[in-house]
């Protein structure tokens, strides 16, 4: 089976690039998705990466979330299809509300660029699987984060139901980098299958330009849920 992962392209878009050279190196076909396209192009998958979709005008990816392509993309996510949001796609899934909450200026008001300690509060996910070895043990990861709008904001309501969900999907480890509620780095549906961080786990897929390789396991995650779906 080919798995075939899309990875969509807004103008402002900075690490697409990056994304789709993740999906490759996992073994899945990479295909590139253009903002202005509704066409999904029969991907089993979808990337919404990092960057500054159409700017960050209005909010971080409040115009993003109103494209043709993610038109398509909330479609095939309420019908099943996973998604991931980095960084940006993070925002565009939270203003598309395909997952609750927003993020919104650190504390501080500083940007942010460091490599950031996760603990994955969930491995029961088609991002996540890979994260529990083989002594049932999770162990923090390190991705590095870069970002000046990532701290997670949500009502006490969301928050609570996110807990009692098992929807966190990561929390930052060792110190709060940019001031989200709860250490919330990541959440995720109900189901697993649309989940959304800050930080870059493409950003971590190689030992020789990332601090590690931790990153890898999100990607290597999905294919084994869409290589075991298959068979």
């Amino acid at each position: 089976m080919t798995v075939r992962i899309g990875v969509i392209t807004f103008p402002g878009s900075l690490d697409d690039v990056d994304a789709l050279r993740a999906a490759k190196v996992v073994g899945a076909e990479p295909v590139s998705l253009w903002h202005a396209d509704a066409d999904l192009r029969g991907v089993d998958a979808v990337i919404i990466p990092g960057g500054f979709s159409y700017g960050d005008y209005l909010r971080a990816g409040a115009i993003a979330a109103q494209a043709p392509v993610m038109r398509s993309v909330i479609d095939a996510a309420r019908g099943g299809l996973p998604v991931l949001g980095i960084c940006n796609g993070f925002q565009v899934l939270c203003e598309a509300s395909l997952l609750p909450g927003a993020l919104v200026r650190n504390a501080g008001l500083r940007f942010r660029c460091i490599d950031q300690q996760l603990t994955v509060e969930r491995t029961s996910t088609v991002w996540t699987s890979r994260y529990r070895n083989e002594y049932d043990e999770v162990r923090p990861i390190l991705i590095p984060l870069k970002h000046a709008e990532g701290r997670y904001v949500a009502t006490e309501l969301d928050l609570d139901a996110l807990e009692a969900e098992d929807r966190v999907l990561f929390r930052y480890h060792g110190g709060n980098p940019n001031g989200s509620l709860r250490d919330i780095a990541g959440i995720c549906s109900a189901d697993g299958r649309i989940a959304g961080l800050m930080p870059h786990p493409e950003h971590a897929i190689d030992a020789l330009t990332g601090p590690g390789t931790d990153g890898l396991g999100m990607f290597s995650s999905l294919m084994d849920s869409l290589i075991g779906i298959a068979s």
